[in-house]
């Protein structure tokens, strides 16, 4: 049995990000840029009108200019204008040919024709988006790294980008191992549960940002649950199993990934909950065996899937971490790491009634886990704690 620090050690060492690939730029959204990308044209690629007004060729004496033309956005065809002359301009179309200068349509009177500026602080190259203004070609338009956010996506369409080199998603099987399951919606008979790990895990792995996803059952009987990771290992970069992990009669988990070849690199982690937590890895496949207890998958997912998931997307996705101090004396033995649910009010963290690892109402109402260390007994109101915080829904 391993600490809480090496086990999330160990995940950090033994996961590799995915391999990049090219995808199309409307598939991308919080994915991780995996190469440099360079401007392949100016952007704008013309000198550009950023204000609905009259184009001139600036002049400090001049203040009347003939109206000989009109230049809308998308204008194709192109003509000049001279020192005294001025042509009718929009939002995003070239200036004419000679013009250097918008002025305001608010700051014009027309008249026959002509128009007459009325504006004291007007300059020369005034409300003109010089060519190359946003990117130059050639320029490095983003980084190696550039988590692609709605802003990124915008700016790359701008600069002409359709596809681009990413870490891909990674693709997730759940298989949910119990004979005692049953589908909500049923009559339970005597001895069954419902299932809720297929709908929590579904739910914060794309709130993760994980699109594909499977989910599986099997039952109690180890030659069948070895097809089922067999098959899920060939389709999947991640699988999660829940249930069946410990080292009860019924419990084939273990034995499961050992037929299967994959790799143990650990399988108890001194902690409440989840101490029965097994991770392994085949070839670049991820493999984690979570509890049963919907509380205990939750706490497990948080705190080791959602690391391990960020290291294949390549980024952070950890929870954030903060430290509060705790609201009242709480007693527990030493040796295990416990991760209460709880609130967290300003700097002040409560945990919650309800912290048995079958209880998940408790952690529904929960906005934090509170992380008490392995070694430490007794926690007096006012301790300082590291509080991991539950990301909203959004």
């Amino acid at each position: 049995m391993i600490s809480v620090k090496e086990a999330k050690n160990i995940i950090l060492e033994k996961v590799n990000p995915l391999s990049a690939l090219m995808l199309p730029l409307t598939t991308v959204r919080g994915l991780v840029l995996a190469s440099d990308l360079q401007a392949s044209t100016d952007i704008p690629n013309f000198r550009q009108s950023s204000m609905d007004g009259y184009a001139i060729q600036y002049g400090e004496t001049r203040s009347s200019f003939e109206i000989v033309g009109e230049m809308a956005a998308g204008s194709a065809k192109q003509f000049s204008i001279l020192p005294n002359q001025a042509a009718r301009i929009f939002t995003g179309a070239p200036l004419p040919l000679g013009a250097d200068t918008v002025v305001m349509q608010e700051k014009v009177r027309v008249e026959q024709g002509s128009i007459l500026i009325d504006d004291p602080n007007l300059c020369c190259g005034q409300n003109v988006r010089e060519k190359g203004a946003e990117i130059q070609t050639g320029r490095l338009a983003m980084e190696k790294g550039t988590i692609l956010s709605p802003a990124a996506l915008g700016f790359l369409a701008g600069i002409g980008i359709a596809a681009l080199r990413v870490i891909p998603r990674p693709s997730v099987t759940i298989i949910l191992t119990g004979n005692e399951l049953q589908e909500p919606g049923h009559d339970l008979e005597f001895g069954q549960v419902y299932e809720a790990n297929g709908v929590m895990l579904t739910a914060v792995l794309k709130q993760a940002g994980v699109e594909v996803i499977q989910i599986r059952r099997a039952s109690d009987n180890l030659e069948y649950l070895c097809e089922v990771l067999e098959k899920s290992l060939q389709e999947s970069d991640v699988v999660l199993l829940t249930g069946g992990v410990s080292v009860g009669d019924y419990d084939f988990v273990v034995a499961a990934t050992k037929h299967c070849r994959i790799s143990q690199h650990f399988h108890k982690v001194k902690q409440k909950p989840g101490k029965p937590l097994f991770f392994g890895t085949k070839y670049n496949k991820v493999v984690f065996g979570l509890p049963g207890n919907p509380s205990s998958v939750l706490s497990c997912f948080y705190q080791y899937v959602l690391p391990a998931l960020g290291k294949l997307f390549n980024k952070n996705l950890s929870l954030k971490t903060v430290q509060a101090r705790l609201s009242h004396d709480y007693k527990k033995s030493p040796g295990l790491t416990h991760f209460l649910k709880g609130s967290l009010n300003g700097n002040q963290a409560t945990p919650l009634q309800g912290q048995e690892s079958f209880k998940l109402k408790s952690f529904a109402q929960a906005g934090c886990l509170i992380e008490l260390e392995e070694t430490k007994a007794d926690y007096l109101a006012g301790d300082e704690v590291k509080v991991h915080l539950i990301p909203l829904c959004y």
